[in-house]
């Protein structure tokens, strides 16, 4: 029995000894307090929200959003810094300083990501898109939309739709005194496209005025 505990007495020291040189090495002589800024490699801007940790550790933290950081680590730690759109880096903290605080400009150098391409489309199927096409109204091209507006049934449609109030009538009557002061002296504009004059030409026709005004004119002579 005494022999057993001699050798346990024997043998401890040399179990221990890693674990005082480990409590040695991160004993409170090596903490020192990294701080620093992250900031990019050609612009020298701000890189925010940039993950920091030590290596084969989960200890760490994050950049501010002006890219500033600060937390307790050792001397010889390995510092990784990693941010969306930019390259891993890395940074050994020395053993060779003599104060407690270390500081550090950490220039972050941009990473171009090529993703695949991702084609969406909005049918869930080939038989949804094969009615979708084959149901789909072309719009309307410049040519058509004016063939439409030009469209004689079409103005009575709107004519009727919306008749003439009085409001509507001073102000045409005011726009034509008006462009009649601004063209005084000169040969005014043809109003062909006026679609008024249009709606008011067509009503006329279909009315029978100009055949009553032709009448009119032959039985006067």
């Amino acid at each position: 029995m005494k022999k057993s505990a001699s050798h346990v007495l024997f043998f401890l020291p040399i179990l221990l000894l890693p674990v005082l040189l480990h409590a040695q090495e991160y004993s409170n002589e090596n903490l020192v307090q990294f701080s620093g800024i992250t900031v990019t490699f050609d612009s020298l801007t701000s890189v925010p929200y940039a993950r920091i940790t030590i290596r084969n550790t989960n200890r760490g933290t994050t950049s501010d959003a002006l890219g500033y950081f600060s937390f307790v680590a050792h001397k010889k730690d390995t510092i990784l810094f990693h941010a969306l759109g930019y390259k891993p880096a890395s940074f050994i903290i020395p053993d060779t300083i003599t104060k407690s605080r270390y500081s550090l400009i950490q220039l972050m150098t941009g990473d171009t990501l090529t993703l695949p391409a991702a084609i969406i489309f909005p049918w869930p199927t080939l038989e949804d898109f094969k009615r979708a096409f084959v149901n789909f109204k072309v719009p309307d091209d410049d040519l058509e939309r004016a063939r439409k507006n030009l469209d004689g049934d079409q103005i009575m449609v709107s004519a009727k739709n919306y008749p003439m109030d009085a409001r509507m009538n001073y102000n045409s009557y005011i726009e034509n005194q008006t462009s009649k002061l601004y063209y005084f002296g000169q040969q005014q504009p043809f109003t062909i496209f006026d679609p008024f004059a249009w709606a008011r030409f067509i009503k006329a026709w279909r009315d029978g005025e100009f055949k009553r005004k032709k009448e009119k004119s032959t039985n006067n002579e």
